[in-house]
C-alpha cells in the first residue's frame, strides 16, 4: 500500500489554504501551469519538472501500471471517488487492462473531489512499495499529486489548463491526467456534466457507478460506460482487432505488437 506523506511544498499549500476560489487573476504571462518537455506526441505525456529521458515500450508498460495501481489504491484508501475515462476506459472495456500503445492516461473526479483534493492533499508525495510487477521484481516508487491552481476556474479561460491535476511518476516523468466535472450550466443544461474541454455526459450515465478490476486493482467506472464508449470513438473502437502496430490475441485475451506474431 502507499504511504501518504503531508505537502512539503508550502507554496502549493498556499495555493489551497483558504477557499476554493479562482485563480485567474493571478495569471502569469504565461498562464499555462503544467509543462512537458515538448510539443511531440510523445515528449506531450512527461512532465517537465521530472523528465530525463523517454522511456522504451516495455519500461513505459511497467511504470504505468505501477502508477495507476498506486493511484487507485491511495485514492481508496482516502475514501475519494474516482473512475476510468476516454482511452483508458477503453482500455478496460478490452480486457482490464491500459492499450499498450497508448501514453495517456485519463481518470475523472468530480469538482468537489477536486476541492477536497486542493485543500487536504495537493503536493503531497506518495511512496508506493509491491512485490507484483510484470518483471516480477519488488518496485519502490514515489508520486506527486499536483493540483493545478486553475483547476477552480469555472470554465477553460485560454484552454492552457483544462487539466485539472496529475498524479506524476518523480523518475520518469509520466503522469495520470485528472479532470474535474461539474454541472456547469444548471439553467441551460441540468443534469449535464462536463469538464473544461468540452466533454459532456449525462449525470445518468455516471451514476450509479460500477465497481471493477483495473490492472489488477479495484477501480470504478462510469454506468453507461458502453454508450459514453461509442460515442467518443465510435463502434469500431469496440471490436477493431489490429489498431496502432497491435493485434488482438483472441486467446490470451491481450494486445499484442505484430511483429511478436512474426
Amino acid at each position: 500500500m502507499a504511504a501518504l506523506a503531508l505537502p512539503t511544498d508550502a507554496a502549493a499549500v498556499s495555493l489551497w489554504g483558504g477557499s476554493f476560489i479562482s485563480r485567474r487573476d493571478q495569471q502569469p504571462e504565461d498562464s499555462k501551469y503544467f509543462h512537458e518537455p515538448g510539443d511531440t506526441d510523445i515528449l506531450h505525456h512527461y512532465d517537465s519538472r521530472f523528465y530525463t529521458k523517454t522511456t522504451g515500450y516495455e519500461e513505459k508498460r511497467d511504470v504505468q501500471i505501477h502508477m495507476m495501481r498506486a493511484f487507485l489504491d491511495t485514492m481508496r484508501e482516502i475514501g475519494l471517488e474516482t473512475w476510468l475515462a476516454h482511452g483508458t476506459l477503453l482500455g478496460w472495456w478490452w480486457n482490464g487492462k491500459m492499450l499498450p500503445w497508448d501514453w495517456d492516461i485519463d481518470v475523472q473526479v468530480s469538482t468537489s473531489t477536486l476541492d477536497y483534493l486542493g485543500k487536504n492533499w495537493n503536493g503531497t508525495h506518495h511512496t508506493y512499495s509491491t512485490s507484483l510487477s510484470p518483471s516480477n521484481k519488488p518496485t519502490k516508487r514515489t508520486y506527486l499529486l499536483d493540483i493545478n491552481p486553475h483547476a477552480c476556474d469555472p470554465d477553460r479561460g485560454d484552454g492552457m489548463n483544462i487539466i485539472d491535476a496529475r498524479w506524476i511518476d518523480e523518475v520518469t516523468g509520466l503522469f495520470i491526467d485528472i479532470t474535474g466535472l461539474a454541472e456547469r450550466q444548471p439553467n441551460e443544461a441540468p443534469g449535464i456534466w462536463s469538464d473544461k474541454n468540452f466533454h459532456e455526459y449525462p449525470v445518468k450515465d455516471l451514476y450509479p457507478m460500477r465497481e471493477t478490476m483495473f490492472e489488477g486493482v479495484v477501480t470504478k467506472i462510469p454506468y453507461a460506460y458502453d454508450r459514453m464508449l461509442t460515442e467518443e470513438y465510435g463502434e469500431k473502437a469496440l471490436v477493431l482487432t489490429e489498431y496502432e502496430g497491435h493485434r488482438w490475441n483472441r486467446d490470451s485475451k491481450e494486445w499484442i505488437k505484430m511483429q511478436d506474431f512474426m
